[in-house]
């Protein structure tokens, strides 16, 4: 049998595309194995689970640390001006560039105690199973250190490139769309902007409301997310750059299964 691959997840919530990670690990859908699972939020439900199938745990109150961030040192290997320039989350345009590097500082701190807390542990794939914050350049480096692929991957609720953002769902529902779904990317250095490895996606009735599209889409999210890291684990995912209008290579990447 081929070596299980080790993955670790991230949290902020109930964890149910975590427990779907778990139970396919354990009946063989995935050919992993988790090695921990990490929250930024104490009160995480997901938690739990993490203690029902005994998971090694750890928690990084990011709320906290953001508070009192003024207190405490920035870590020695951080440069602000490289950081700045790779991120893609707040725009260059704004004037105040010594505001967006305080609220950037202050994440990373809480980032260096989650690299920390990670680095007891072995693994080869870092899955964010509903974490909800957004990582920095300073983080995905940090983990994206030994490997020819992205070893940080998420699952979106809606069909990325539309409705990037903390609701999906509910965008995808108010915008009137007749149909919605849910993508797994990779992480990139902007707001679930990385390459997509694989959606799936459902019809929007008349009947419907944004919650029963919230359950549509949660339903397809099992699915996806296994399947997804599997392909991950079997070594189908590889990396290309994608050709521009006027047919040069650009740094985009798309993502192509084998």
């Amino acid at each position: 049998m081929k070596q299980k691959l080790k993955i670790g997840s991230l949290i902020s919530g109930g964890g149910t595309n975590l427990q779907a990670i778990i139970d396919s690990c354990q009946n063989g859908t995935i050919n992993a194995q988790m090695s921990f699972v990490g929250t930024d939020n104490p009160n995480a439900r997901g938690l739990d689970r993490a203690v029902k199938h005994n998971i090694p745990h750890f928690v990084v109150d990011y709320a906290q640390i953001i508070k009192t961030h003024q207190n405490f040192s920035l870590p020695e290997d951080y440069d602000p001006s490289e950081i700045y320039e790779k991120q893609h989350i707040f725009s260059k345009k704004i004037n105040d560039q010594k505001k967006v590097m305080q609220l950037i500082g202050s994440r990373i701190l809480a980032e260096r105690a989650v690299l920390d807390n990670m680095a007891k542990y072995d693994y080869d794939l870092l899955v964010l199973a509903g974490f909800m914050r957004v990582l920095t350049p300073y983080f995905i480096d940090r983990v994206n250190n030994c490997s020819d692929l992205p070893r940080i991957m998420n699952i979106h609720p809606a069909l990325l490139p539309s409705f990037p953002g903390t609701d999906g769902y509910g965008d995808t529902f108010n915008y009137g769309c007749k149909v919605g779904g849910c993508t797994v990317h990779f992480i990139d250095y902007g707001e679930d902007s990385g390459p997509i490895i694989g959606q799936k996606c459902f019809a929007i009735t008349p009947e419907d409301t944004e919650e029963s599209v919230r359950k549509k889409g949660l339903a397809l999210e099992w699915q996806l997310y296994p399947e997804c890291i599997q392909l991950y684990a079997e070594k189908r995912i590889k990396l290309q750059a994608n050709l521009s209008k006027n047919g040069q290579w650009n740094n985009h990447m798309n993502v192509v299964i084998l």
